[in-house]
């Protein structure tokens, strides 16, 4: 790989991820939380866990190898129920957050917590 082909790489890893705090922020801001919150590694963990109506003590399951995949795809099924999408949404959230946070976050879904 040469210089070129490594700063295209670095630069498109960089606007995924100023797309996932802008659409991570939006959802939390939706959702009555801090919009700060989204980038502060382990509290944001926190916030989405409140966000899709799961325990707190999830975070320790998400430390845990294998575990962490269902805990997380429980998750994002909370996140999506409780903006009023359905699994089909949780789906792609689960696997392609980079575009389906930005939609939750910009969209017109609201937030109700109904767990």
């Amino acid at each position: 790989m040469n210089d070129s082909s490594g700063t295209m790489v670095m630069v498109v890893g960089l606007a995924v991820v100023v797309l996932m705090v802008a659409g991570f922020w939006k959802m939390f801001q939706k959702a009555g939380k801090p919009g700060w919150a989204a980038i502060v590694p382990i509290y944001n963990c926190l916030v989405l866990l409140d966000i899709a109506g799961k325990p707190m003590w999830w975070i320790i399951l998400l430390l845990i190898p294998v575990v962490n995949i269902v805990v997380l795809a429980m998750m994002v099924g909370g996140i999506a129920t409780n903006f009023g999408k359905g699994t089909g949404f949780a789906v792609g959230l689960f696997f392609l957050g980079p575009i389906f946070y930005p939609i939750l976050g910009f969209g017109d879904a609201t937030y109700s917590k109904s767990n």
